[in-house]
């Protein structure tokens, strides 16, 4: 796959909590992470994510309980790190990742960053938000536009290293060329809609639309880390 990834401090935060994993080779592993925490807390979460998964899942064929079991794994190492460390108490972080086999792609999700799929014109999420107002809106309590302005919009119910066990989403996607993926933290999707990101990503080349997004996102606030992946899938 041909990757484009940006990432950007914002007009806000003091630092950039925010990681890319893009990990190359026969079966290529490339995800955002988008830390939590007081103090380094967050930054050291989201690196710690990236760095260790990249390690665990290095030469494996992709297969969803090697990335389970991987997702599982580095869960409980932050969460150790986190007890251990009073500074990093609370820590925790996103993480969205995909993992190119010769026919599928493997999709582990954990938070509220996202995965959107580009095919045939459409643009779907494939990845399921863990967050308080994805819940409400998939019981019919309230609509995708009112969650888009919730007071809870931002709280997540699951993350990796917060707690001794996580509970993630796992898929297999079919790898079809032509096909694009983008891999998002919530500092860009707060501020691009889904059919922009469409227009862009199907008329403009792809670091033109990687530019335009993320300056799009720091003109309309910024207001926190913005970091993206586009992945396309080449053959």
């Amino acid at each position: 796959m041909k990757i484009t990834s940006r990432t950007h401090v914002g007009n806000v935060r003091p630092s950039n909590q925010d990681s890319l994993l893009i990990q190359d080779g026969k079966y290529g592993l490339y995800g955002v992470a988008d830390g939590m925490g007081g103090h380094n807390g967050g930054d050291v979460a989201s690196q710690m994510a990236v760095l260790m998964l990249g390690r665990v899942l290095e030469g494996a064929k992709p297969q969803k309980a090697l990335l389970k079991g991987g997702i599982e794994e580095i869960n409980l190492l932050i969460y150790k790190e986190q007890q251990k460390n009073e500074l990093l108490s609370g820590m925790g972080t996103t993480l969205t990742v995909l993992w190119e086999g010769e026919k599928e792609l493997l999709l582990g999700h954990v938070g509220d960053s996202r995965a959107y799929l580009i095919r045939d014109g459409q643009i779907s999420q494939v990845s399921e938000d863990h967050s308080v107002v994805a819940e409400m809106v998939r019981s019919g309590a309230i609509t995708e536009e009112e969650a888009k302005h919730h007071p809870y919009r931002n709280v997540i119910t699951q993350a990796v290293g917060t707690g001794e066990t996580v509970q993630m989403q796992l898929c297999e996607l079919k790898k079809i060329r032509g096909d694009k993926y983008l891999i998002c933290s919530d500092g860009l999707y707060e501020y691009i809609d889904k059919e922009e990101m469409l227009k862009l990503l199907q008329y403009s080349p792809v670091d033109h639309a990687a530019d335009t997004m993320l300056e799009k996102a720091l003109e309309m606030g910024g207001k926190d880390n913005i970091t993206l992946l586009i992945a396309e899938v080449t053959e």
